[in-house]
């Protein structure tokens, strides 16, 4: 079977919530509805593969997207909204789809800056809640299209560059995620990289440059420290290291230091405990790891076809 695009329902309403489970029963979806924040929350918590939220507006979106956007969470999602439009942004027009979805993701995304959760979340008239699949195909393409989840000229402006990079960090891993199980589904080509030069290491003031170098530093030791483990998530601490790495545009020489300097404090740990450092050359192979992931990063951001 086809892998299915998992749906996360948590809509206030019964007949709003019966409406969407009724028309999205088929089997394209997985639905779960979730009838509390706390369950929402937990199931978000709990769950890394959901492939697409529905919502709606109500008193405590705000606060309950808010609680998102600090674990730096975002997903494709759908707002049903009494009146699409509130708070300055503009309703989208119908989508027709994909393709139509994701050549117009980016000219949405510049028109306006507000938002519940992020620039590329869909709102959707209650009266037209016929058009729910519609509308997860649309906020599933705009999402693959979305360069950052808080535009550099919005809120970000008041979060450090670090943060930026971590919330882009993992943004890329669900797109990268929720794009593989498209192709495999639907034949949809990945969509690729787009990185903000203003939050680039280079860029970066001297206090902030030296925070990211920490924080990058402190993910790479905990490679080096659980990569001969028989624990499968150091992969995952590789593909978080290396999408930090990729979105600062770190150069590769900046990860050899970084390696050669854990390996220094190492060494000196190991002649203080008056043991051999030849073990310290099977870590080369850490190094020669993270790099191959690095260039697939690059390999991966130069698209070779449109999408069609």
């Amino acid at each position: 079977m086809l892998p299915q695009l998992s749906i996360g329902i948590f809509v206030h309403s019964e007949k709003i919530a019966g409406c969407a489970i009724e028309l999205l029963r088929s089997d394209r979806y997985t639905l779960t509805h979730l009838k509390s924040a706390v369950e929402f929350l937990g199931f978000l918590k709990h769950n890394n593969h959901v492939d697409c939220l529905v919502v709606e507006v109500d008193r405590d979106l705000r606060s309950l997207l808010s609680k998102l956007q600090a674990r730096s969470l975002f997903l494709p999602t759908v707002i049903f909204s009494p009146q699409p439009g509130e708070d300055g942004r503009p309703e989208a027009p119908p989508s027709d789809g994909f393709e139509a979805a994701a050549s117009r993701s980016q000219k949405s995304q510049e028109q306006s800056c507000a938002f519940f959760y992020h620039p590329a979340e869909v709102q959707l008239a209650i009266n037209r809640s016929t058009e729910i699949a519609a509308s997860i195909d649309r906020a599933i393409a705009q999402f693959l299209k979305l360069s950052t989840p808080v535009p550099i000229n919005d809120q970000s402006a008041m979060v450090d560059a670090t943060a930026q990079l971590t919330a882009q960090s993992l943004l890329s891993r669900h797109q990268r995620r929720l794009a593989e199980k498209l192709r495999e589904r639907l034949g949809y080509l990945a969509v690729y990289y787009q990185r903000n030069s203003q939050i680039f290491l280079r860029n970066l003031p001297s206090p902030e440059k030296q925070k990211f170098l920490e924080q990058l530093k402190s993910s790479y030791r905990e490679i080096v420290l659980n990569y001969f483990a028989e624990d499968t998530a150091v992969n995952n601490q590789i593909d978080e290291f290396v999408n930090l790495a990729f979105f600062a545009d770190v150069p590769v020489t900046q990860v050899v230091e970084i390696h050669m300097g854990l390996m220094d404090e190492f060494a000196k740990q190991l002649k203080l405990e008056g043991r051999s450092e030849e073990i310290l050359l099977d870590y080369r192979l850490t190094l020669i790891d993270a790099i191959a992931h690095l260039c697939e990063m690059y390999r991966r951001s130069i698209p070779k076809e449109p999408l069609r």
